[in-house]
């Protein structure tokens, strides 16, 4: 279990905190009760500062098709898996990819909540 510090100081700290998560991952987001909500959410903040820190993204997206393909690549997803994550036909993701379709409110809070995607990101580049 993590401790409630707000910093990962090192790489066991982090390999803890990669660990703690998991229990939730599994149990699936819509099964989490409102504090075990709030635990990933802390978590997750956690881990996301160490790796901004310790494991810098050489390359960082310019536009919101960009930050979906490298959510693709990451999670090793073919357009349809992205579609299906995402709730929308394989037909609106493709438009969306080719540049064919602007995001909406409704896909940018998808995108936000389902690709952990930032949501000034998101605001700046869609």
């Amino acid at each position: 279990m993590i401790n409630n510090s707000q910093i990962i100081s090192n790489e066991q700290d982090y390999q803890n905190a990669l660990a703690a998560i998991e229990p939730f991952l599994q149990k699936g987001f819509v099964n989490l009760s409102v504090e075990e909500d709030e635990e990933l959410a802390r978590i997750t903040q956690l881990i996301d500062a160490y790796e901004a820190l310790h494991y810098a993204m050489p390359f960082r997206p310019k536009t919101l098709i960009e930050m979906l393909e490298l959510r693709m690549f990451e999670r090793k997803m073919k357009q349809k898996d992205l579609a299906k994550t995402l709730g929308i036909t394989e037909n609106r993701i493709s438009e969306v990819l080719n540049g064919k379709r602007k995001v909406n409110i409704d896909l940018a809070k998808r995108i936000h909540k389902e690709l952990q995607v930032d949501a000034n990101f998101i605001l700046e580049y869609a």
